[in-house]
């Protein structure tokens, strides 16, 4: 077990800030921040709180500062189907029906698919059924041989950016699962050059074969500004739209 100083110290270290930058922007004193990492003082939970807001903490990685630090749980974690989110749920909903007819999915931390539109299903269809049995996770469900890999024309471009993606993710907080998918789907061979052939205008589209037709789409993603909850603090939402008036065509009808 990491005291809560050893744990502040490893956040401060991976978001490459000294002791005084942290200070800086806490307004507090750098010695402070020295002797909390050391143990030498043992801080509220308020100062606790204060410190990781300024890290970036994820609110899941809070609640195991401030348990490290003597103190309860700030933040709770509830399926997304929970009444107490039903406000949530529903304007989820919303985005993903006025997205359609074009394709949208909503996926958690480890990239596990929690809600889609009726746009996906037909792209669902193309894939084996072993790889739909819940949780089914996006990346494996995108690079997989038996998954929508089959269909994806640039494949090569697609893994690099799952991979620039995720190693974004697992730099801002490690995580072990995550880490375990990235190692089975992306992690490089040592003549993988997949990085460097990227090569777009705007931005990188993924370009899908379906029944001989070349469908070309890019994505935005959002997430929920100021969350209070752990499972809303991980949620985004990917929303896909056509790269060319030829693919808006194909989903409009």
């Amino acid at each position: 077990m990491h005291t809560v100083g050893e744990l502040l110290r490893q956040w401060r270290k991976r978001r490459g800030l000294s002791q005084l930058d942290l200070a800086i922007v806490a307004d507090v004193s750098a010695r402070h921040v020295s002797l909390v990492e050391t143990g030498r003082s043992r801080p509220s939970a308020d100062m606790i709180l204060r410190l990781a807001d300024q890290l970036h903490v994820p609110l899941r990685d809070r609640n195991r500062l401030l348990l490290a630090g003597g103190f309860a749980p700030r933040y709770t974690e509830r399926p997304l189907h929970d009444d107490a989110l039903s406000a949530v749920h529903d304007a989820i909903s919303r985005v993903l029906r006025a997205h359609e007819p074009y394709p949208a999915v909503v996926f958690d931390r480890r990239w596990n698919i929690v809600m889609t539109n009726r746009a996906v299903e037909p792209f669902f269809a193309q894939v084996a059924p072993d790889l739909l049995r819940p949780p089914v996770n996006l990346v494996r469900l995108g690079l997989h041989p038996r998954g929508l890999a089959r269909l994806v024309v640039n494949l090569a471009d697609v893994r690099a950016v799952f991979r620039a993606r995720i190693s974004r993710q697992l730099a801002t907080a490690p995580d072990p699962e995550l880490t375990a998918l990235y190692e089975e789907l992306l992690a490089p061979e040592a003549d993988d050059t997949s990085d460097q052939r990227i090569d777009a205008d705007v931005v990188i589209p993924m370009i899908l074969n379906v029944g001989g037709r070349e469908l070309r789409l890019f994505s935005t993603i959002t997430t929920f500004g100021t969350p209070m909850d752990i499972t809303i603090d991980e949620v985004a939402v990917e929303s896909y739209y056509p790269a060319d008036a030829e693919s808006a065509a194909y989903f409009r009808k």
